[in-house]
């Protein structure tokens, strides 16, 4: 039987599962990045999701809420919702389309070049950490399945 030495709950078969620790371990990684943003002085509500929105409109300007969403593989209803707010908050420029009158062009604003800025450090250094906990020999490997499960179930 094998427990859960925090909370000293059974956890039976789930000790076995892949998708449970996998959760679990994006749950850790999520709460260790998000304690890092907590001193950073910007106007981004302050959830990992946000830094890949900004992250993937940055790279892209112009892109399209949907191109955003298979990209970052966020649901386009979970995603609106925050565009929405990165609009509110001066973050985010939508203009429309003139070729798709349902489809709008993403780009940062300087504040939202700012903002993305000010999660640069926080981002460099977890992602050290995480490759100080993968090891450097394992990182390709992992990502590559990483990669394969996303494929195959996304």
């Amino acid at each position: 039987m094998a427990v859960a030495p925090e909370v000293g709950l059974n956890l039976d078969n789930l000790n076995g599962r892949i998708a449970f620790h996998l959760r679990l371990a994006v749950e850790a990684s999520q709460q260790a990045f998000n304690q890092k943003l907590d001193g950073i002085e910007t106007n981004v509500p302050y959830k990992t999701g946000h830094l890949t929105v900004l992250t993937l409109i940055a790279n892209n300007p112009g892109v399209t809420q949907t191109a955003i969403s298979s990209a970052a593989g966020r649901d386009k209803s979970t995603l609106t919702p925050m565009l929405n707010e990165f609009v509110r908050r001066g973050l985010v420029r939508r203009e429309p389309i003139s070729t798709d009158r349902r489809s709008y062009a993403l780009s940062l604003t300087r504040d939202g070049e700012a903002a993305l800025a000010a999660f640069g450090p926080v981002s460099r250094d977890h992602e050290a950490r995480l490759n100080e906990i993968i090891g450097p020999e394992n990182k390709a490997e992992f990502i590559r399945i990483l990669c394969r499960i996303k494929e195959a179930l996304g």
